[in-house]
């Protein structure tokens, strides 16, 4: 066994002397560095006397000294059989994992799940974590590409799931003795740890060590209220509470490197602790420097260095691991017994996939909001009507509800602020920037927006300096507390994801209109109508506002505006709107939205939604003017043919007039024939393309009584995009869940695509 106390031979306290008056240090300086209540042992050291074995190694480490070289008679090198045989260890291993099994299963084995009234055994609900072995926020670019980074791309930037290299998170344990994993609130950082610790404690990984597993915040406390904080005495109480009363027991695992040491949630340690506690991890991993450590803390508070720790990140979740932790939810959560899990974690990802999920899609890469989409959707059967409500829930969590869960304090500037100061903060940040265009964002830029706040505040100080501190301070906290707006890189933030951008936007906006009489804050929104990326933000806006009738009146006027101004653009209209009596659809709205699409993009079928979301049966006359133009682009390849081929067959099944189906027969007749024989096909279709084409063409003009002669200049043409996408817009949020009362709704479908002149008309009957 090692021993328990050492001293100082004769030549050892010269060096020490000699290395402490180089320091320039009293004997109460080094004893605080040493975490000493008193300065006894300090002075015992210097005298000869023997100490604690742990304190007279941590003396000479702060000395910069080999306390092999201080001390009298020390002990063997650890590892030498005559200290102990490796066969003892690993019995001695073996049993003080067994009498530490309750403690271990008692602290890691379930999870208490947001919303779930009943623990969950760990293993049912864990997936393998990736990590990134790169720190996003450590990587420098130039600010300049960040500023022409398109919206789609926002969220992926800096979050390493794109180009990083993953590991996965055991291999980077096995890899690293002194491991630090950064992450987001809710990504899974805790889990990993207790997944490590059940894993090691059942012999599965690291079966040479005995798992402990530590809440720093508990640490912290319980040192605080004896003064002295101290690793080794904790572990030895939690050793003691286990039944293991050996007093050498825990110093010969430390010793020997046989113990794999889980510290979970430095950043959740409160200010007055904080230095204490990493001047002690620090200590205690390198006189133990052969075992394990792992520790956790949220990437916004990686500031708190420990030296000789590695740090890496958890990565966002892929598509498969998705997927794989909807299965196990579904199978241990669910509440259907109509389908098993793999069943309804199958119907919840189709779901989730679809593009109309697609803002849902994008939060579900941390366990946190996978878990809660998970939640909803097994209670609701699908994903939130309002996206809104699906963003506030996962809001709320971040702004408050996440920390109150696991009991965590935070004792910064920040702390002050009511849940209604936070969202208002957050409100203004991103509105600002969003107006400006700006996804990134210098820390200073920030700082200023939060500094300006702060100033309106009731009794806030004025000083400048001041409020340079706080706004610095309350930045820190809603990074580490929230991860609502993250560092993506050195001295660059954005907001966690964009959605939390477009959702606190599109609540300021709602609360401006809130607070004054007029229009003025909707007539500045629906000013960007024609821009693709405030869609987002309309929606939603439409979504959350008590009435919205004002926002979709406002852009109606705006869409007709578009082009009031054009004679000839105001004549298509018109012609458009002649067609409805012709058509066979009942609504007239719709026939308008086809035949200006059809004009515009003859070849576009993802240009004919707006007629489709009006009226499904337009679906022929849409997919017969597609045909007839993939028809003319000239193609030899059989596979064009065949597509070709069994689009015609799709319209015949369709088509009821009975001349229209038997000329079109005809037609397809003579294209089944030539594909018989793909090299006879080449040859036919090289000479008779042409002809064939204009033949179908002929056909489909014959009974559709269309035409293509309108000849739009450039410019129109990009009149006419920006008309038809500001339609589609209004049309979504009339769709959506939003307030429109039954008249103004009807009123605005009846009224959409016309002239100006039949406006007017409806406007003065």
């Amino acid at each position: 066994m090692a021993k328990r106390s050492l001293f100082a031979s004769p030549e050892g306290i010269r060096l020490a002397k000699q290395a402490f008056y180089q320091k320039g240090w009293t004997q109460e300086n080094l004893a605080w560095e040493v975490n000493l209540k008193t300065r006894q042992p300090i002075w015992r050291f210097f005298s000869g006397n023997s100490i604690e074995r742990i304190n007279f190694i941590e003396i000479c480490s702060i000395l910069d000294l080999n306390w092999r070289e201080i001390a009298a008679n020390p002990p063997a090198e650890v590892g030498e059989p005559k200290e102990q045989s490796l066969q003892d260890l690993d019995l001695l291993v073996k049993k003080t994992r067994s009498q530490l099994q309750d403690k271990i299963q008692s602290q890691c084995g379930t999870l208490q799940l947001l919303d779930i009234n009943y623990p969950v055994g760990i293993e049912n609900i864990y997936i393998d974590v990736n990590i990134l072995e790169e720190i996003s926020s450590q990587e420098v670019f130039n600010f300049d590409i960040l500023e022409t980074l398109p919206p789609s791309e926002v969220d992926r930037f800096g979050l390493g799931d794109v180009a990083q290299k993953q590991i996965p998170g055991v291999e980077a344990v096995k890899a690293l003795s002194k491991l630090r994993v950064l992450g987001k609130p809710g990504s899974g950082k805790t889990t990993f740890l207790q997944h490590l610790a059940i894993q090691c404690n059942q012999g599965n990984f690291a079966s040479n060590r005995v798992p402990i597993f530590i809440t720093l915040m508990d640490f912290a406390e319980e040192s605080r209220k004896l003064q002295e904080y101290s690793l080794l005495s904790y572990i030895s109480k939690i050793f003691i509470v286990s039944g293991i009363t050996e007093p050498s027991l825990v110093e010969t695992l430390l010793s020997e490197g046989r113990v794999l040491l889980l510290l979970d949630g430095l950043d959740e340690v409160q200010e007055i602790d904080r230095k204490a506690v990493l001047r002690e991890i620090r200590r205690f991993s390198q006189n133990y420097q052969n075992n394990l450590f792992v520790i956790t803390c949220r990437t916004a508070a990686k500031t708190l260095t420990i030296k000789g720790f590695t740090d890496v990140e958890i990565a966002a979740f892929t598509q498969e691991q998705i997927r794989t932790f909807a299965i196990k939810w579904f199978t241990a959560l669910s509440k259907s017994t109509a389908k098993n899990g793999e069943e309804k974690a199958t119907e919840f990802m189709e779901k989730l996939n679809l593009p109309k999920n697609f803002s849902f899609r994008k939060l579900t890469v941390t366990p946190l909001f996978l878990h809660l989409a998970c939640w909803v959707f097994d209670r609701q059967g699908r994903f939130p009507a309002k996206e809104t409500e699906f963003y506030k829930q996962c809001l709320d969590l971040l702004l408050g509800k996440w920390d109150e869960i696991k009991c965590v304090e935070r004792d910064e500037v920040y702390r002050g602020f009511i849940l209604p100061q936070k969202i208002k903060l957050l409100s203004q940040i991103a509105g600002a920037t969003f107006e400006e265009g700006s996804y990134f964002f210098k820390k200073l830029t920030l700082q200023a927006y939060i500094g300006d706040y702060i100033r309106s505040l009731p009794n806030a100080s004025k000083d400048p300096e001041e409020l340079e501190v706080d706004s610095e301070a309350v930045l820190k906290s809603i990074g580490i507390q929230h991860g609502i707006l993250t560092e993506r890189m050195h001295g660059i933030f954005s907001f966690s994801y964009l959605a939390f951008q477009e959702y606190f936007t599109a609540r300021k906006i709602v609360a401006n209109h809130n607070l004054e009489p007029l229009e003025k804050t909707l007539e500045k929104l629906v000013g960007h109508i024609n821009e693709p990326r405030w869609r987002e933000i309309f929606l939603l806006t439409a979504s959350m506002l008590r009435s919205a009738d004002s926002l979709v009146q406002l852009m109606k006027q705006k869409v007709d505006s578009l082009v009031a101004q054009d004679s000839h653009l105001q004549d298509f209209l018109s012609w458009a709107n002649d067609k409805k009596s012709q058509a066979n659809s009942p609504s007239t709205s719709a026939t308008r939205a086809f035949f200006i699409t059809l004009m515009r993009f003859p070849d576009l079928t993802s240009d004919f939604m707006l007629a489709c979301i009006i009226d499904q049966e337009l679906f022929l006359d849409v997919l017969l003017d597609n045909l007839a133009a993939e028809c003319f682009r000239f193609n030899s390849d059989f596979a064009h043919a065949y597509v070709c081929s069994e689009a015609l067959s799709d319209a015949m099944n369709i088509i009821v007039d009975i001349g229209f189906k038997e000329s079109l027969e005809v037609l397809k007749d003579e294209l089944t024939e030539a594909n018989i024989v793909p090299e006879e096909f080449q040859a036919w279709w090289h000479t008779n393309h042409h002809d064939w084409s204009n033949r179908l063409k002929g056909v489909v003009s014959k009974y559709e009584d269309l035409q293509h002669d309108w000849n739009f200049s450039p410019e129109q043409e990009l009149i006419l995009q920006n008309y038809y996408s500001a339609n589609q817009l209004l049309i979504d949020c009339l769709n959506g869940n939003s307030e429109v009362t039954s008249a103004v709704r009807e009123e605005i479908k009846a009224a959409l695509l016309l002239p100006q002149k039949e406006i007017e008309e409806r406007e003065w009957n």
